[in-house]
């Protein structure tokens, strides 16, 4: 028996019963972001209908009301079926009186996901009662060039987890945004600006966009396909490999005070490959900022550089008061279920809340004298992608807790730099929390967490050196190198505190990386 269609009361019913279902649901969803946040009410806002032969389907926009205040707008893509019931389908009544209908996650249907890609090739128009999936294609040639619709097998990657992404063969990636705001995407924008003006060759090539417009002319990006790009994992993967085989390596070597010269010799030979990887990264993250500094960003207002003032910087310490309140008001509280090891290092970053403070306020009541630039915004290993013979950047779109607005400003590169300098910290130790799963790793531990400090330098070293040869004398830093080395501080300060967040609110069993990071940050730099 074929499943009923969408029809004008099966939207009324849309409408009037699935938000009492759409908590528990959002809740089962890998990709929903405020798990840890009580859900007050729900409303659905729209309902777009897209058919074709065989297929109906919806696209719901829910509006997510938390207890508390705030709220989030969601895309809820829903297919009509009669599969079993369970956390990841809702249910809806027909009107007839014939019994309940099934809705399921549309993107795990295969018609589905290549409707929209056939969308994106046809500028197809999807409408709902109050507006309008629209789509766009900036790149129409590439994309008639990657080959039919038909041709291409679509493919939901599983790994994803705030949006979900689609790959076509292997030839297309489309990333699907669960969460909408208002406004482009950093993520469209940022690849638009960078393969059809900058002409960056190390980021997927943008092919098209789904975005809704609503009848009031908002405008919120649905989705962005871009180039495939082939490859071997993301580069976090890809330390990690190289990580677990150095601690096997030198994971009973003990470090009694200093490296002798043997040990040194030794350990560095056995990272050389590696260390040659993080200078093409490092060469990668320059060639990409001078990219956003380029004539190309000077002829578009939304990527201009701007010089820090003091406008900009008494707003940017201000964000840092209030980030630094918010996360040690959590860590006070956190701490008494702190292991005894983790809790001492709470104890000792507590007590520096005020010295953080004037640190932050000593880095930003001076002037400073680089330009501010569209940057990256949440750069680190796992937005990279390895391809065998170099590295790829990927995911523009920002810390997604951040408003979208706050993603778009205009910041200093040296926040990339310094996201990816915190993420070699993290994988120095991640393989030590056992949380990876990347292989057994022996030693005593001790001496991983020795050989864990001299890996992180190194590589640190290694990567800030390339990146300051590749980007030297740019308008982006400061002129001077104690300038310059004051701006980095304040801005791995800055992310070790938003990543101490991070980890209390998600992964707690983590929280010693970034709180030994605090510490480290710290004691290597005066205030």
């Amino acid at each position: 028996m074929a499943a009923p269609g969408f029809g004008t009361d099966m939207f009324s019913n849309l409408k009037a019963e699935l938000p009492a279902q759409l908590p528990a649901y959002l809740k089962s969803q890998r990709w929903f972001g405020a798990k840890a946040r009580e859900i007050g009410g729900t409303h659905v806002m729209d309902v777009i209908r897209l058919q074709s032969v065989g297929l109906d389907a919806v696209v719901l926009l829910v509006n997510v009301q938390y207890q508390g205040g705030g709220g989030d707008l969601y895309s809820v893509p829903l297919l009509l079926g009669e599969n079993a019931g369970g956390s990841s389908t809702l249910t809806l009544a027909q009107r007839d009186g014939a019994g309940k209908v099934v809705l399921s996650d549309a993107l795990k249907e295969e018609a589905f996901l290549s409707l929209l890609l056939e969308a994106i090739q046809k500028g197809l128009i999807f409408t709902g009662d109050s507006g309008e999936l629209r789509t766009s294609y900036p790149s129409a040639l590439k994309l008639q060039e990657a080959g039919a619709s038909e041709s291409l097998k679509p493919r939901a990657i599983e790994a994803e987890q705030s949006n979900s992404s689609i790959a076509y063969g292997d030839r297309l990636m489309l990333k699907f945004f669960r969460r909408l705001e208002e406004g482009v995407n950093p993520d469209l924008e940022m690849s638009g600006f960078l393969t059809e003006k900058a002409g960056y060759q190390h980021t997927p090539h943008l092919l098209g966009a789904l975005e809704y417009h609503s009848a009031d002319g908002r405008r919120m990006t649905q989705g962005i396909l871009q180039a495939f790009v082939a490859n071997h994992g993301d580069a976090w993967q890809y330390t990690m490999k190289s990580i677990s085989h150095f601690y096997r390596e030198v994971g009973n070597v003990s470090i009694n005070g200093a490296l002798t010269a043997a040990q040194e010799n030794s350990a560095r030979a056995l990272l050389a490959p590696f260390l040659d990887s993080v200078a093409l990264l490092a060469r990668r993250t320059a060639e990409l900022h001078l990219a956003l500094a380029s004539a190309a960003a000077s002829q578009d207002g939304d990527f201009s550089p701007e010089p820090f003032d003091a406008n900009f910087q008494e707003g940017f310490e201000q964000a840092l008061e209030e980030l630094t309140h918010r996360v040690f008001k959590q860590l006070l509280k956190a701490n008494e279920h702190f292991p005894a090891a983790a809790k001492n290092k709470a104890v000792e970053v507590l007590s520096a809340e005020d010295d953080i403070r004037r640190r932050f306020h000593a880095a930003l009541n001076n002037p400073i004298r680089a330009l501010r630039t569209r940057i990256h915004g949440d750069y680190h290993l796992g937005q990279v992608l390895y391809t065998g013979s170099d590295f790829v950047i990927i995911d523009f779109e920002g810390e997604p807790a951040r408003p979208m607005s706050q993603r778009r400003l205009k910041r200093s590169p040296l926040q990339d730099v310094a996201g990816m300098l915190r993420s070699f910290h993290y994988a120095a130790y991640a393989p030590l929390l056992a949380a990876t799963g990347s292989g057994e790793i022996s030693g005593h531990p001790k001496n991983l967490r020795a050989w864990a400090e001299v890996w992180a330098q190194w590589v640190s070293d290694r990567f800030l050196s390339e990146y300051l040869r590749v980007a030297d004398g740019t308008a982006f830093l400061p002129p001077a190198r104690v300038e310059m080395l004051a701006l980095l501080q304040l801005q791995l300060l800055e992310k070790a505190v938003y990543e101490l967040g991070y980890e209390l609110n998600n992964r707690p069993d983590w929280v010693a990386i970034p709180l030994e990071g605090i510490s480290k940050i710290l004691a290597s730099s005066n205030p």
